[in-house]
């Protein structure tokens, strides 16, 4: 393991005791999370659920949420895939750090993609045109993207590199005669004991990677314990969580994404300015103290799952915010019980990206 993902990991552990012990002195704080409830819903949420140490402590639903119902994930989904690479390195179908040209052959006759890594294909970092979100191609369509930069030059955000990954992967499996959908829930979602209301393209064999993933709150939030909990899960250990370190590794491109997870760490405002997602969705975030080490998946009209090893926190919130509403970094505030200032309240309540 790299010695930055084991100072990580060390300075999560410290941290996630100290507050273990604010915790099992004071209880979780059900009043802040009421408080963030009511932010969210009125912000357009529809649910909010905190679960402290694998037990769900708090759930509120409004609008269209409901505790039984799936809400899809939009963007969301793109954290699973993630762990998707992580398991099969594991289980010796591929390496990170390979070409994909040695699987995907055509690639090997585009001097912009020969060189191009797993590893830097789902950091976005590969120079792939991101595609249209929201609207994925299929995967054998999305091979067919052209380069829009170097490797390793620019983050790229968008479906094309996830639906590649998914070809990639059926490529793979296909020697086992087995589908991505079915290696995904035998793997995955099976062992974390997650049920999907709907994964588009699983009938087909070939679900749609970068969004429209549906689960419940408490399905999802099942995923954040089992990433908490450094791959395990119902007593046994999914993922080796020195592999799943590695999705928590930023990159040059941009500090605050790893390979399909997004990272609290501080960004310079050039890159703040460059990458677009940075300023409308996490712009103050690493200014919230208490939250070192804490991973978010994230989706559009502001699908969070964060993951707080700290607090020993998992939080979704669901909901239908457009880009002007729910600021991340007020929430959290309000979740993990941060004093909110006069002066703070008026930055954070008032603040809109564009």
């Amino acid at each position: 393991m790299p010695i930055r993902s084991l100072y990580a990991l060390a300075l999560a552990v410290v941290l996630a005791l100290a507050s273990a012990a604010r915790l099992g002195a004071q209880g979780p704080d059900t009043a802040a999370f009421h408080r963030a409830a009511a932010y969210s819903k009125a912000e357009r949420g529809d649910a909010v659920l905190v679960m402290v140490n694998g037990q769900v402590v708090y759930e509120a639903y409004h609008g269209r949420g409901k505790m039984d119902q799936p809400h899809v994930l939009h963007s969301g989904t793109k954290s699973f895939v993630g762990v998707l690479a992580i398991a099969a390195q594991e289980d010796g179908l591929l390496a990170l750090d390979e070409r994909v040209s040695a699987t995907l052959t055509e690639w090997q006759r585009d001097p912009g993609k020969r060189a191009i890594s797993i590893r830097q294909l789902l950091s976005l970092t590969s120079g792939l045109e991101g595609g249209k979100s929201g609207r994925p191609s299929s995967y054998a369509a999305a091979i067919t993207a052209p380069t829009v930069a170097g490797v390793d030059e620019q983050f790229v955000y968008g479906p094309n590199a996830f639906q590649s990954f998914g070809e990639l992967l059926e490529r793979k499996l296909a020697a086992r005669n087995e589908t991505v959908a079915a290696y995904l829930k035998r793997r995955i979602l099976d062992p974390i004991g997650i049920t999907t209301g709907d994964w588009p393209g699983t009938e087909l064999g070939e679900p749609q990677l970068p969004s429209g993933a549906e689960l419940t709150a408490r399905e999802w939030a099942k995923f954040g314990e089992f990433i908490r909990r450094g791959g395990a899960a119902n007593g046994r250990q999914v993922i080796s969580g020195e592999l799943l370190a590695e999705l928590f590794e930023g990159t040059k491109a941009n500090p605050a994404y790893g390979l399909t997870w997004w990272l609290n760490v501080p960004v310079s405002k050039e890159l703040e300015a460059e990458v677009r997602l940075l300023a409308m969705n996490f712009k103050g975030v690493d200014e919230v103290p208490g939250l070192e080490g804490m991973v978010v998946a994230a989706g559009a009209f502001k699908q969070r799952l964060y993951v707080i090893p700290t607090h020993r926190m998992v939080v979704v919130r669901f909901g239908r915010s457009s880009n002007r509403q729910f600021d991340d970094a007020t929430f959290l505030r309000l979740v993990t019980g941060v004093e909110v200032t006069a002066a703070k309240r008026k930055r954070f309540w008032q603040w809109r990206p564009w």
